[in-house]
């Protein structure tokens, strides 16, 4: 902000204030109203003009426009459904109220009453017969036309971005439609809504670093949570068989445009089915979501049209390793090969990885990209899956997918690992790869291996993104479009 502008801003500041000490002087201190009636809203008005015209009603909404022409003024009132058209007229409201209502301030909080008419352009209007201002604004919203378009700006002040911009009022609508929509369906179909714990001992159920923190009451280090996976597990165990969380999560890792440490998690769990039953779910219920809330099964996202009425395409990993970079990990069976392979086609691996994973990073290098349409990616190697259940017929593999869209991974899903003796193993595994190095590798919980041991039936579980769903559904380009305030790097001082 350059000098001239600074002092033009002090001006309108210090003119904001005076006008509220003259508020206060007049014995109406907008600060102390403490309630305000209204029996109506700009959109249901301009919806219904027949049954309103020449019918007195009540609103309030905050002042987004204001021309003052001498004896007549203009403005519109923005409440949380819409706009509306306000009229003043000296003659009408008398020189007092009609002075005040002229030194309202784009910004304002403003109760109105008066008669709904049509001005003689067309346009649905109220005629004030009173105002009353409800809540002064102190700082100005910015310039009409110039509008708020700094990103960063709009995302660390998002009560400002949702005032100035009605679209990204209608994303964060919608997005609590979507969430209402998976509530609805999951409800529907006998799950039960649960609520699990944030600060964990042990962040387990997902290979991510966890956010630690100390609780002073006990003395003792904790965990916010990476998952929700594995005490709806215990619940499974309880007796509970169909269950889901809706909740955040928290992972201490990098910011892009798909990432955000905190963001929103949903897992269910069902008891005797399998990641079969899991696709099935997942691919109606999408297309539930999308009917429900969009009113189609068709989307676009960044131009790209998506059909979620078409069934979704199953392929395996290692088919779609070999689809796309034509390497074919059936005809490789050894350490040795993976690695030369690899070497082969620049990529880079750790001494610590073992076969599966370098199947997994040619599949993130050569394969995700392409996986627009919806797509199930099929039976991941046991390396990169510790909670999953192997593969009867090929122990190297397990039965989990990956859901893709848009190549996005949008939801993950398991048959569900029951063998205790096996997932003790599979801990053990985790934390040797802890020991070299991998610092999102789990490590061994030990109430939940008591579950284990107690007993869990067959189980199918599955994760969904709710942000990334968020963001394909609202044409969102970036996962901050789509949480109301994202973390944000905090400003010099």
């Amino acid at each position: 902000m350059d000098q001239q502008d600074s002092s033009r801003l002090k001006q309108i500041l210090k003119n904001r204030r005076d006008k509220l000490a003259e508020y206060v002087d007049a014995g109406k201190d907008p600060f102390q109203i403490t309630k305000f009636e209204r029996d109506n809203n700009a959109e249901n008005i301009k919806d219904n003009y027949a049954e309103f015209e020449g019918k007195e009603v009540t609103i309030a909404g905050r002042l987004m426009s204001k021309r003052n022409m001498g004896k007549v003024s203009f403005g519109h009132l923005a409440d949380r459904d819409g706009q509306i058209q306000v009229f003043a007229k000296r003659d009408e409201m008398g020189d007092d109220e009609y002075a005040r209502f002229k030194k309202l301030d784009i910004g304002d909080i403003v109760g109105i009453t008066g008669a709904v008419f049509t001005t003689e352009s067309g346009e649905i209007s109220v005629r004030v017969a009173k105002a009353t201002l409800l809540s002064k604004s102190l700082r100005p919203l910015p310039e009409k036309f110039h509008g708020l378009s700094d990103t960063d700006t709009r995302y660390r002040q998002r009560y400002v971005d949702l005032i100035m911009n009605s679209e990204v009022k209608k994303t964060f609508i919608n997005r609590s439609k979507i969430i209402a929509s998976i509530r609805s369906y999951l409800n529907e179909r006998d799950f039960l809504e649960v609520e699990t714990p944030m600060l964990v001992s042990n962040a387990g159920g997902a290979s991510a670093r966890p956010f630690e923190t100390h609780f002073n009451a006990l003395d003792e280090d904790f965990k916010l949570r990476i998952s929700l996976e594995l005490y709806l597990k215990r619940l499974i165990v309880g007796g509970f068989e169909r269950v889901y969380e809706i909740g955040r999560v928290f992972r201490n890792e990098g910011l892009d445009t798909r990432h955000n440490p905190e963001f929103t998690l949903m897992e269910l769990y069902q008891a005797y089915t399998d990641y079969h039953g899991m696709m099935d779910l997942t691919e109606d219920l999408y297309r539930h979501v999308a009917q429900d809330v969009l009113g189609t099964t068709t989307i676009t996202y960044n131009g790209i049209e998506m059909d979620l009425s078409k069934p979704f395409e199953r392929i395996t990993m290692v088919d779609a390793v070999k689809k796309y970079s034509g390497v074919d990990f059936n005809e490789i069976h050894t350490l040795e090969e993976a690695r030369a392979v690899a070497k082969e086609h620049h990529i880079e691996y750790e001494q610590r990885h073992k076969k599966g994973d370098i199947l997994n990073l040619f599949f993130e290098e050569y394969a995700e990209e392409h996986l627009i349409q919806p797509t199930f990616v099929m039976d991941h190697p046991i390396e990169i899956s510790p909670l999953t259940k192997k593969k009867p017929e090929n122990p190297e593999y397990v039965e989990r997918f990956e859901f893709f869209m848009n190549g996005w991974e949008m939801a993950n899903a398991y048959s569900e690992l029951n063998d205790p003796i096996d997932q003790r193993e599979r801990f053990k595994a985790q934390e040797e790869a802890l020991a070299q190095g991998d610092e999102e590798a789990n490590t061994t919980d030990e109430d939940f291996m008591n579950a284990l041991e107690i007993g869990m039936p067959p189980t199918g579980g599955i994760g969904f993104g709710i942000d990334r769903m968020c963001m394909l559904l609202t044409d969102s380009p970036a996962i901050r479009d789509v949480l109301l305030f994202p973390t944000m790097k905090p400003l010099e001082k």
